[in-house]
């Protein structure tokens, strides 16, 4: 007969400072940044009916005025490009700087000025950047460009640099063990791993990118922001929701398409890995 198994042995309680990691932190940082935000919740101190008024200036919006339609889709193009030619400048420029900001990349002593200059960048609002661009070009097209380029180069900087950090760098030191150099090391160590990452930030920009575009342009700077900014000070919102509904299907089809290139890129990588095995 076999004996009986013993009692399972109860981990020892933690004592309250023991419990404490850096989510518990966070959290409760958090929670002290919501409880002294309160104050930005007090409105103006009048009794007003905000439901009322919601419904109100919803009602301006509709129907709206397709009669604009050509002069939107002429203007969503050059947003558009705008956009495009803004993302692209911004991905080229981000890598070298993110290499720089990267602490499995880069030497300790220019991880923090390069993380500096891209705090600096996403620090100045795009408006501002393009009023930049503006007053360097003049007002057109590549104001916008110029602008969104320097804005967008502090986020996708940012994000690539996280994005190298955040996989792992044991077989970049493998590589660089055995005699490669940084850049193959980087090559063959860390971009795989990272490039899904880096291909979603880059999708996200463009459509962050499409938006901003369509707001620049209060500023002289190209694109939707112009037709917007004359309807807006003529109250014609019938026309401004035209335009936003453009700018809703060219964003929801940026997001489709982004959903659709993220998942080919995953699960060609998961088939690469499995046949590797």
């Amino acid at each position: 007969m076999n004996p009986p198994p013993p009692p399972p042995v109860e981990p020892p309680a933690l004592k309250w400072h023991e419990r404490i990691n850096v989510f518990t932190v966070t959290l409760l940082a958090f929670l002290l940044a919501v409880l002294a935000s309160l104050p930005a919740l007090r409105g103006s101190g009048r009794q007003l009916d905000y439901w009322a008024n919601i419904r109100r200036f919803l009602g301006y919006f509709f129907p709206p005025d397709f009669s604009v339609w050509q002069e939107t889709l002429r203007a969503l193009g050059e947003t558009f490009q705008i956009a495009v030619m803004a993302t692209l400048f911004a991905t080229l420029l981000s890598f070298p700087l993110a290499a720089l900001g990267a602490r499995t990349i880069a030497p300790r002593w220019l991880v923090l000025p390069a993380r500096l200059l891209m705090n600096g960048a996403r620090t100045i609002p795009s408006l501002v950047w393009a009023l930049i661009g503006v007053a360097i070009v003049g007002a057109n097209p590549l104001a916008g460009v110029i602008g969104l380029t320097f804005y967008s180069l502090g986020y996708l900087g940012k994000f690539f640099s996280d994005a190298f950090e955040s996989v792992d760098a044991e077989v970049a030191r493998g590589l660089r063990a055995i005699g490669a150099d940084r850049v193959q090391a980087f090559q063959h160590g860390l971009w795989p791993h990272a490039k899904p990452l880096v291909i979603s930030h880059v999708l996200w920009m463009l459509e962050y990118n499409l938006r901003a575009a369509s707001i620049i342009g209060y500023v002289g700077a190209g694109g939707l922001g112009m037709q917007l900014a004359s309807y807006y000070e003529y109250y014609a919102w019938e026309k401004v929701a035209t335009v936003l509904l453009f700018i809703l299907a060219l964003v929801t089809l940026l997001d489709l398409l982004g959903e659709w290139v993220r998942g080919r890129i995953t699960k060609k990588l998961g088939g690469g890995r499995l046949g590797g095995r």
